[in-house]
């Protein structure tokens, strides 16, 4: 592996990473991540110059990204008249920009000693780039290599302290050690290895532990019935069909044991017409509203006419049994291109959502109460990747409620990738999570991770749940965040710089 060149290095990068990706959800294939990074650390091994190092992260990234987004396409595919030609266009330029992130970690990775200081090395340096990625232009955390371990609820635990990231640093760093197997002479090759088997059996058993002692009770007196409608993407906004889909979820949200139900949810932008400007269609919604309750929904808001300029949100609104909109959230975190155009001024492409207008964004995490139910924190769609965006420190709340339309990503590994970012958001908050997606997967989880109840992917139907207490206090991340994990990642780092200098 160090000693190929030219085409053959980059093809097997490119190869390696796409192998990284099968570890991910859903196919959990875990093995191959030793395979994927410990030949990343042997092709570092074989780069002379820094430009090598460069290629062979860059690579090695571009074909970690196809791999892992290709469901981009089903999304585009939703308007083929309008978005086919951009498909292979949108997967390989964003794979093309996400894979500059495995970039910086290869090249940091080359900085330290061959061996044990590289695979270490290339660990804290891939730790950092998932936060850099997270964060940079708005951000993009999908896919991070701590949701590898979702498969296993004892091996997730450790989000609560370290978060994914610090799940990720750990995985990728017990991937690459095996590299030493081969690069270094006499038994003691065998000692990383078996260090890094090590750390992952104390992982799981502090993880099972946990568990052992976790709470299972449930608030009392609430029943949630979460509504999945399962409509396709390209069948939502026709205007001939919109009496049809909204009496679905009426019927759906009244179908059998409706009368033990105490609060309903709708997956997001369920109903199709302007909820907050139009009471006759609350008061139908509220006639499957239970009382004392309320149904809560995702749904387009507008500014009121004839107000100008025209501005849309992405919102959740809470209705309760008279047809009041009692509360509302506006979503904050757009997707960039789906549901607005950056720079608009000077691109004049079309969104991929419906309509011609941009979303506007919201003011941010928000903790919103409605009778019956503890106070919960409102995320629309891919907000629930964001581990450090997901509640209002000042004010928090007893659980998270995510509303999705998962719709776009068809029938491939999106939806599963999504539901494993947002089911870490619990286990690091210590929050219980409820998921109501459109097409899949609906679940209610637990604060530790933990799935009580699901309805998968392509079903309709309607779930019906107790919600699960919040634990007791707040989790070590949810007070610490990422700083402590990045300052270790910068630290370590160094020292295995000026280890690797003196050595020279």
């Amino acid at each position: 592996m160090s000693a190929l060149t030219g085409w053959r290095r980059w093809l097997a990068a490119l190869a390696l990473g796409a192998t990284a990706t099968a570890a991910l959800p859903p196919l959990h294939l875990l093995p191959l991540l030793v395979v994927a990074f410990s030949g990343l650390v042997w092709l570092i091994d074989g780069c002379a110059r820094r430009r090598a190092a460069v290629a062979a992260g860059w690579w090695f990234g571009f074909g970690h990204f196809v791999a892992g987004l290709y469901w981009f396409g089903h999304a585009l595919l939703t308007d083929p008249e309008r978005f086919a030609w951009m498909v292979a266009p949108v997967i390989i330029g964003i794979s093309a920009l996400l894979a500059v992130f495995p970039t910086l970690a290869a090249l940091a990775a080359r900085l330290a000693s061959p061996g044990v200081g590289r695979g270490l090395a290339l660990a804290l340096a891939w730790t950092a780039a998932e936060w850099l990625r997270g964060a940079l232009l708005t951000g993009f955390p999908w896919n991070l290599v701590g949701t590898a371990w979702t498969e296993s609820d004892a091996m997730i635990q450790s989000t609560a302290v370290a978060g994914t990231l610090g799940l990720g640093l750990d995985t990728v760093a017990v991937a690459a050690l095996p590299a030493t197997l081969i690069t270094t002479a006499g038994p003691a090759r065998w000692t990383p290895t078996l260090l890094g088997a090590a750390l992952l059996a104390a992982m799981w058993g502090g993880g099972a532990l946990r568990l052992g002692a976790a709470d299972t009770t449930t608030v009392d007196g609430v029943l949630l019935r979460l509504v999945q409608p399962n409509v396709a993407q390209h069948h939502k906004w026709q205007p001939e069909r919109r009496e049809a889909l909204f009496r679905r979820h009426l019927d759906l949200t009244a179908s059998a044991g409706f009368e033990q139900v105490t609060h309903v949810i709708w997956p997001e932008t369920a109903a199709p017409f302007f909820l907050a400007n139009e009471p006759a269609r609350r008061r139908v919604m509220a006639s499957v509203t239970p009382a004392g309750g309320a149904l809560i929904t995702g749904a387009i808001r507008t500014t009121p006419e004839p107000a100008t300029p025209r501005r849309l949100w992405n919102s959740l609104h809470a209705i309760n049994s008279q047809g009041e909109v009692i509360a509302t959230y506006d979503k904050a975190h757009l997707v960039p291109f789906g549901e607005y155009v950056p720079f608009r001024d000077i691109l004049t492409i079309a969104k991929l959502t419906y309509g011609a207008v941009d979303f506007s964004a919201g003011p941010g995490p928000r903790t919103l109460r409605v009778p019956g139910l503890p106070a919960f924190s409102p995320l629309i769609c891919y907000e629930a990747i964001f581990p450090r965006s997901v509640v209002d420190a000042a004010d928090r709340p007893g659980f998270l409620l995510n509303i999705t339309n998962d719709a776009w990503f068809g029938v491939s590994s999106g939806p599963y990738q999504h539901f494993a970012g947002a089911r870490l958001r619990a286990v690091e908050q210590g929050l219980p999570l409820v998921r109501v997606a459109n097409t899949g997967i609906s679940a209610v989880i637990d604060g530790h991770g933990r799935v009580t109840a699901r309805l998968g992917l392509g079903q309709g139907g309607v779930l019906d749940a107790a919600l699960p207490r919040a634990l007791g206090r707040p989790t070590v991340y949810a007070g610490w965040g990422d700083w402590w994990l990045l300052v270790a990642c910068l630290a370590g780092g160094l020292a295995l710089v000026r280890h690797a200098g003196r050595n020279q």
